[in-house]
């Protein structure tokens, strides 16, 4: 046996087999992701069940008013735009208004 793990044969140095690569059969890593997949619906199913049992209402899809308002989005009512003459009444009015609050502020 050489140094560093490399076993000679024939005088042609070869590298040492680790543990892993004797003792452990090559596996199929998708295979193991889908038997934990698997086993964690079984987990999920199981969990499931108990808070149908808890919580009955959950399976008929009824919902309580709380989460109902809090799930539900109102639309926004749109306004219609203003004309141009429409803008101009507003702006005059509300020039009137300021300048009946400036007037009363100072004769205070």
């Amino acid at each position: 046996m050489c140094d560093h793990g490399y076993i000679e044969t024939r005088g042609v140095p070869y590298m040492k087999a680790t543990t892993w690569e004797v003792g452990l059969a090559k596996f199929d890593l998708k295979e193991y992701a889908r038997r934990g997949a698997e086993a964690r619906v079984a987990e999920l199913t199981s969990e499931l069940a108990t808070i149908y049992r808890a919580f009955p209402g959950l399976r008929r899809g009824a919902v309580s008013a709380a989460a109902a308002t809090t799930t539900v989005r109102t639309a926004r009512r749109r306004r219609k735009p203003m004309s141009a003459a429409q803008k101009r009444a507003v702006s005059v009015r509300m020039k009137k208004y300021w300048a009946s609050r400036r007037k009363a502020k100072a004769g205070a």
